[in-house]
């Protein structure tokens, strides 16, 4: 594996990807809030996209000067291909260790 995710940047990752061209800070806290009902501080977010990007995960443009932020530009964020494949490398080994688990307990985990 490349790189371990923690599980907050494996959920900014994954909002990233849901947000294709319009994948700036505050759009990703919302899919975070939204689909998995986790809180996060913008602070956490500003920090984990910033880590993500340093990682080589994610790439950020800024976009035009917009009079409703009083000027400021948004960053924009998009993933890259080893972000692309360290998503997919935490997925597969998660759903390897899924098979691990007994049977009986694997409904109240969501999988069958």
């Amino acid at each position: 594996m490349e790189s371990t995710l923690g599980s907050l940047e494996e959920l900014v990752l994954l909002a990233v990807c849901g947000l294709t061209g319009s994948a700036y800070a505050v759009p990703v806290q919302q899919q975070i809030a939204t689909a998995a009902g986790r809180e996060v501080t913008m602070g956490a977010v500003y920090t984990t996209l910033d880590r993500l990007e340093k990682k080589g995960y994610l790439r950020s443009r800024l976009g035009e000067v917009t009079r409703e932020r009083g000027g400021r530009r948004k960053r924009y964020y998009e993933i890259t291909g080893p972000g692309m494949r360290v998503v997919a490398q935490t997925r597969d080994a998660r759903e390897r260790l899924l098979q691990l688990v007994d049977p009986k307990l694997k409904p109240r985990l969501g999988s069958a």
